[in-house]
């Protein structure tokens, strides 16, 4: 029967069937109707788009690989599912004090609860508008508190995921949190270089610590309590009395940032790890380091001592995870399995597991006694990370966290090519000036062309060896410029694929490039807030503007050449004169970091795409904003003109595509390619709260919230 089952088959027989069954609950139909959808779903994971199946009941069907667009499951009666799970790149890990669940923060401002034994997600909510960089169990298990780049921490009820305060003071992200052994205060360090000490129970800060002379990137609180250490970019450890939030002592030995700190079980060692490749052990009681690991090839990320002191794990950006023997010094297993670094470490209770978070969006359960990979966790990706109109306006092309490249008709949402062959998250596309053809860019290091006409890709590029982030065609069209976080930029001859240019200069991730108007200069700019201009015939650095403090994620030239406008993670816009380099314009108004600027076709207004969900318009005469338009719930990643300037399209964390009319700031046209695109489940029970969520974000609606 399985074999001869087809479409006409699924539409005709089966789907009707199932309807017969309405009103019946489960303990009267069993898994019948989970038995049927599931055989139906493993003939075509397109078995039940448009389908009809509200009101049935449905016992022990996985969905997490299907899709369920359009799929009316109003009062459906859900038991023993399984659904698809949502995961940006891991910043953080920890487990239960009982070891039986996993929490885990991410970089799209989620907080989930896995259970371990089944995978199944059983707490989940957006819990931060940006990063969540760390979670942090309280020692009796009923509290959860995140900690993120948006200055803030909440603390959660750990059962239920109901939130119980915001803890505000920091002025800075806040990079690390650590729960005293009693359970009644908080640590948190932060980028404005302080530590901050909280009684758990008022919300209250009752210290502030200062010492550090940048960047605080990890705290740590002493098996006793009575201590803390830190870390911190300016290369140095500080231990903290914790009733006084005096400062004890402070180690240095490392040559670089320090990562992450942590005490050894008995409270008489610290480990450290560092952008200098290593992990150190130092002696507390004489301020010695008595032992220093090498064997990663790029900076130690996180560390964990192991519950009974004797191995250390450490995590790096060389994506692998080691273990250690503290006896011996040696290295007993490398494991290998991320794609990119591995961000974040934690030993289970227990110490027969450890669990790795990585940039790769997996979560990796490890057997600590074999090396074995024994379990991984990964969610569905569909974020729009780049979305950008054809030089005629007829057409869309994007890419996406789905590692596709996406052709669009504008007119009708209707998606006419999916071009196939990236193997991470496609994170830029830009057309040829002649618009034959389509550049990608990839978190899998490679830049892609593709040949419009056929789908087909023509030249694969693959000289960067970290993330590609930003491309830019030169006006001829003959030449690439392309950005990585290796921190390089190249020049590609696009006839012959070979790089003729590596531009160095940068000391962190390449986030925009763009060529002048006439193709004689390239302007870049890093995660640090330089923007660089290049000569591109001879490849000199000409100019910098050092003048940004903090992230410079977009730059767009005026047609002229003579401006050049930028968008910054400090939530401003800046206008330059490229003739003397000095800042002209400051726009302020968005809420949060600006991803997207760029010029109007009839250079009157600049429009800038935000992460706090909107596309602002200033007028560029008079510097006034004219117009604020709330696009998305989620960061606005990319804002483009339509060549006529009567239509945008913006591009976003939420999955979609949306065409607007500019004049008005009407929404035209939504293009929602999710998994679970207008999927309803109004009215379905047996849904966990972190199901409902997660499904929601895919696409699913519930119109019993409104």
């Amino acid at each position: 029967a399985h074999l001869m089952l087809d479409d006409t088959a699924i539409k005709n027989q089966l789907l009707p069937f199932l309807k017969t069954t309405v009103g019946r609950t489960s303990s009267e139909v069993g898994s019948l109707c989970g038995n049927i959808v599931q055989l139906m779903l493993e003939k075509t994971p397109y078995a039940l788009t448009d389908a009809d199946l509200s009101g049935v009941a449905l016992r022990g069907v996985d969905f997490t690989e299907h899709f369920l667009r359009r799929t009316n499951m109003r009062k459906v009666q859900f038991s023993e599912t399984l659904c698809s799970k949502v995961l940006g790149g891991i910043a953080s890990v920890t487990y239960h004090p009982d070891g039986t669940r996993l929490a885990i923060g991410d970089h799209r401002g989620s907080l989930q609860v896995w259970e371990i034994a089944t995978g199944r997600v059983i707490l989940f909510c957006l819990a931060h508008p940006t990063y969540v960089n760390a979670v942090e169990y309280s020692p009796n298990g009923q509290w959860l508190v995140s900690a993120s780049y948006d200055n803030t921490m909440k603390l959660w009820n750990a059962d239920t995921g109901e939130f119980i305060r915001t803890f505000e003071g920091h002025t800075g992200s806040v990079r690390a949190v650590a729960c005293s052994p009693n359970g009644q205060q908080l640590a948190t360090s932060s980028e404005d270089k302080t530590v901050r000490l909280w009684d758990l129970a008022t919300g209250e800060c009752v210290h502030i610590l200062r010492g550090h002379q940048y960047r605080v990137l990890s705290v740590a609180y002493s098996p006793t309590g009575k201590q803390l250490a830190t870390s911190s970019i300016d290369k140095t450890v500080k231990l903290w009395d914790a009733s006084t939030g005096e400062c004890d002592r402070t180690f240095e030995g490392h040559q670089s940032s320090v990562r992450e700190v942590v005490y050894s079980p008995d409270g008489r060692q610290l480990a450290t790890g560092s952008e200098d490749s290593t992990a150190k052990i130092w002696d507390l009681s004489t301020g010695d380091c008595i032992q220093t690991l090498s064997g990663h090839d790029k900076w130690v990320r996180s560390v964990a001592y192991s519950p009974d002191g004797e191995r250390l794990a450490t995590g790096s950006e060389d994506s692998a995870v080691k273990l250690w023997n503290l006896k011996t010094g040696q290295c007993t297993h490398t494991l290998i399995g991320h794609k990119y670094l591995a961000r974040t470490i934690a030993y289970s209770p227990d110490g027969q597991q450890l669990a790795s978070g990585g940039e790769d969006r997996r979560v990796k359960l490890w057997n600590t006694s074999t090396g074995e990979c024994v379990r991984t966790f990964e969610g569905y990706q569909y974020r729009i990370l780049s979305a950008v109109y054809s030089p005629d306006g007829e057409q869309i092309a994007s890419g996406s966290y789905d590692t596709t490249v996406k052709l669009w008709n504008p007119n009708t949402g209707q998606c006419t090519h999916t071009l196939e062959g990236h193997a991470d998250g496609v994170r830029a596309v830009v057309y040829s000036p002649d618009g034959e053809q389509v550049a990608s860019g990839s978190y899998d290091t490679t830049v892609k062309l593709w040949n419009l006409n056929t789908g087909q890709c023509i030249r694969t590029l693959e000289e960067h060896t970290h993330w590609v982030l930003s491309l830019a065609y030169s006006p001829s069209g003959q030449q690439l410029a392309t950005g990585s976080a290796d921190p390089s930029v190249k020049i590609w001859n696009l006839s012959t694929g070979t790089c003729i240019c590596t531009l160095t200069g940068h000391k962190s991730p390449v986030k925009s490039v763009a060529y002048s108007p006439n193709g004689q200069q390239l302007t870049t700019s890093d995660e640090d807030g330089i923007v660089k201009m290049w000569d591109v015939k001879t490849g000199d650095c000409t100019f910098t503007l050092n003048s940004c403090q903090s992230t410079v994620r977009s730059v767009a030239y005026s047609a002229d050449g003579q401006q050049l406008a930028t968008g910054s993670a400090d939530k401003t816009v800046k206008l330059w004169n490229l003739s003397t380099g000095e800042c002209t314009h400051l726009f302020e108004g968005h809420k949060d970091r600006v991803l997207s600027v760029t010029y109007s076709p009839d250079e009157q207004v600049l429009a800038t795409g935000s992460s706090d969900g909107t596309v602002k318009f200033w007028h560029l005469a008079t510097g006034d904003c004219i117009r604020t338009v709330k696009c998305h719930e989620e960061w606005v990643r990319s804002v483009a003109y339509s060549p006529s300037g009567k239509q945008f399209i913006t591009g976003s964390g939420d999955g979609t595509i949306r065409v607007w009319d500019t004049q008005t700031g009407n929404r035209i046209l939504v293009i929602d390619d999710r998994v679970c695109a207008g999927l309803d489940i109004t009215g379905a029970v047996g849904l966990s709260a972190g199901q409902r969520t997660a499904l929601k974000l895919m696409g699913a609606v519930d119109y019993g919230d409104s």
